[in-house]
């Protein structure tokens, strides 16, 4: 063999001394450019704060209203998205088939309904849900629907609570209505922490708001399975609400969100030691970009004032009183879920560690009795449950937006026409066109044992309430014996200090154009670029490293699974046992508060035959869509077309449209015989007859998922008219 076959094998692979050459060269380069990605985010950094750190937008944006002008002024404003496109956007053929793609086409023209989008403030800024082309902002857009998002800046007004920033968020919506007279109540969407904040505005003010979709919301804040979801427990193991007093009390009268984002990164020390960084490092001739995009909002923090942080943490994390009906706010207004009127969706992941779906969803088996009580309480509710993505890819991932937030804000007006109950949305691929991102929604009604299944069949809260008592006699300790020699010691430069200590702050500081000893990386790796050597994939030693980074990655997910577990049996050998549970004398009542809506009694036979046309046609229209127990996205859109279309049925209006489909489905769910037998009371006239058999054939030729079961449907309804029309009983 001579010389110039050495370090080749028979397949013509690198290996031996050649491949360890290239290894060393690209690894090298790898290490500076790495370097340099660290330096660029740090000084990326220092240029944000210096800017103020506005919100983290892919689109231009313009003030609508400040909150620091209200009566009760509050560090929010409200923005409209701008956005210049000018896309032809054609009507295609309905899925529902071509009686709904005739209906479509004789469609009158209607202003979108605007969106209203809150982001979280949780330790981050603003801008999440809009950071990229690809986003919710994006997807809202494109539809043709107005924009409007809220934002917040860094440092809060002095003294605001939680409270104000709910007015502040009702006056909003009211401006954005108001902007918006002739299209519906606009809709909102609450990423994580700006869910709960849209659940307390619609529950407080139903009137003003239209859906709510809420994306990764915990509002459940005890529920999760054992075995999952740590972050629930720390609360406890720290002693309750003391400490986030003591850590506003170091910060005078602020709470730094540095803390929040350090204790969500403490939740997979796999990736946040090792793996997003080794990620950068193997993938960095394509990965920086993105990288320094998603680190420019999360290396963004965010203050609260200790009001916020301790209503927060004593409401809702610790109290858990918002599912539980006995949430107070801070001027005395309570708020209770049952009071929402409006359709939900909740979307959620099982891949979510930080709002697993069990606190996105669980409230709702305590909020009502059963989904009976959902449908009598004529409330529509939607989950839509992804398999894997984590929480931050429910707000940022551009796969999620292009499937689940376009056809969950595709569906925000044909929700309106579901008959109340609970249900899921499932999305799937149209078999015929496999490769591409066309997709169909059907929503299949569920029941509360679907959802407990979810977290193996039980809310697993035994030993929370005890959690919450003694974490207000650990805060009235530290108030009286502490909180005053702390505060006394405190002052605006400590304070300062304390929170520059962070290491979320002072590792980006130091990996910086601060730091002298990296004034050499960026020159380097400039030079680099021009003459990068990249080693193959398939090079012996990458193959070694990859192996490597696996085992690292491997050994702190065992680390963590082993500390996640003792915290798990730590917490409930604190809290589970009988004798704490005698010491702390509990006495909370989990009933709701006595305002709620008292449940329905069953409809009287004369209310079977109460009304005319309008009510016989959406009984005949919640009959046929629900008959195979799921509502597709077709015949949904096929009555909304039908609706939009018939000179009547168009004049009743949105409210009691929806009021209509409320009572009628309630008749239906109460007795579907004598609901249907009666519509020939309230048909006695011939045309009106043929007129709603019409509109009911529509349905029935939805070519989208139709069934034998609207068969027998439209056989029976079309049977009772016919019969009835010539005096005959049916």
């Amino acid at each position: 063999m001579g010389n110039s076959d050495l370090g080749k094998n028979e397949g013509g692979k690198a290996c031996g001394f050649n491949a360890v050459l290239a290894y060393a060269t690209d690894t090298a380069q790898r290490g500076i450019l790495f370097a340099d990605a660290l330096r660029i985010r740090g000084n990326q950094y220092l240029r944000h704060l210096w800017d103020g750190q506005p919100p983290v937008l892919a689109f231009p944006c313009e003030l609508v209203m400040d909150g620091r002008n209200l009566e009760r002024p509050v560090n929010y404003s409200l923005v409209r998205i701008l956005d210049r496109r000018t896309e032809k956007r054609s009507v295609p053929e309905s899925p529902a088939g071509p009686t709904a793609g005739k209906a479509a086409a004789r469609l009158p023209a209607r202003p979108r309904r605007p969106f209203v989008i809150i982001d979280p403030r949780a330790g981050h800024g603003p801008g999440i849900g809009g950071s990229k082309t690809d986003s919710e902002i994006g997807v809202a857009l494109a539809a043709g629907h107005p924009v409007y998002f809220v934002v917040f800046s860094v440092d809060p007004v002095p003294g605001q609570t939680i409270a104000d920033v709910e007015r502040a968020e009702v006056r909003f919506i009211e401006k954005v209505a108001l902007l918006h007279p002739d299209a519906g109540k606009p809709a909102i969407i609450g990423n994580c922490q700006g869910g709960w904040a849209a659940a307390l505005v619609n529950a407080d003010r139903p009137d003003i708001v239209g859906p709510v979709v809420m994306n990764g919301s915990p509002l459940s804040y005890w529920s999760g399975p054992s075995g999952k979801d740590p972050l629930r427990y720390r609360g406890g193991l720290t002693g309750g609400l003391w400490l986030t007093s003591l850590i506003s009390d170091l910060g005078q009268g602020l709470f730094d969100g540095a803390v929040l984002v350090a204790n969500m990164e403490d939740l997979n020390p796999a990736n946040t030691l090792w793996k997003k960084h080794y990620h950068l490092y193997a993938n960095i001739d394509t990965e920086t970009e993105r990288y320094l995009a998603f680190e420019k909002w999360w290396g963004g923090f965010f203050m609260m004032t200790a009001q916020e942080m301790r209503f927060i943490v004593r409401s809702l994390f610790v109290g858990d009183k918002l599912e539980n009906g006995t949430l107070v706010l801070d001027d005395g207004r309570g708020i209770n879920l049952r009071h929402i009127r409006e359709p939900l969706v909740i979307f959620t992941s099982e891949g979510d560690n930080i709002t697993p779906p069990q606190q996105a969803l669980n409230w709702l088996t305590k909020v009502y009795d059963s989904e009976r009580e959902i449908r009598k309480n004529g409330q529509v509710i939607v989950y839509v449950m992804h398999k894997s993505i984590g929480h931050l890819g429910i707000f940022v991932s551009a796969g999620v937006a292009r499937k689940e937030h376009r056809k969950i804000i595709g569906s925000v007006e044909m929700i309106g026409y579901l008959a109340p109950g609970l249900y899921e949305m499932i999305i799937t691929q149209e078999p015929s066109k496999p490769g591409r991102s066309d997709y169909q929604v059907r929503f299949e009604k569920r029941t509360f044992g679907d959802i407990l299944a979810i977290g193996g069949g039980s809310r697993n809260e035994d030993a929370f309430p005890q959690v919450s008592i003694l974490s207000e006699q650990n805060d009235r300790f530290y108030q009286m014996f502490a909180s005053p020699w702390i505060r006394f010691f405190t002052t605006p430069v400590t304070a300062e200090c304390f929170r520059q200590a962070n290491p979320m702050r002072w590792s980006r500081f130091l990996l910086s154009d601060l730091n002298p000893c990296l004034l050499p990386v960026g020159p380097t790796a400039e030079w680099i670029r021009r003459s990068r050597i990249a080693a193959d994939e398939s090079n012996p030693c990458r193959v070694l490293e990859t192996h490597l980074s696996e085992q690292i990655t491997a050994s702190l997910d065992f680390y963590r699974d082993i500390r996640d577990a003792g915290h798990e049996f730590l917490f409930k050998s604190l809290y589970d046992n009988p004798w704490l549970k005698l010491t702390a004398h509990i006495c909370r009542d989990l009933a709701y508060s006595e305002d709620v809506t008292p449940a329905s009694a069953p409809p009287g036979r004369d209310e079977y035959s109460r009304g005319g046309f309008a009510e016989a046609v959406v009984r005949i229209m919640m009959a046929m869509a629900g008959e195979n127990r799921f509502f597709d996205e077709g015949e949904l859109s096929v009555i909304e077309a039908l609706v939009r279309v018939n000179k009547r049925l168009k004049r009743i209006g949105a409210r009691r449209m929806k009021s209509l489909i409320e009572e009628q489905s309630h008749l239906l769910d109460a007795d579907r015989e004598l609901a249907l037998s009666s519509l020939a009371d309230l048909l006695r006239n011939r045309d009106d007859r043929i007129e709603a058999l019409e509109i009911a054939k529509n349905i029935a030729d939805t070519n989208f998922r139709s069934g034998h079961g609207e068969t027998e449907c439209m056989d029976r309804i079309e049977k009772i008219l016919t019969i009835r029309s010539t005096g005959e009983d049916p």
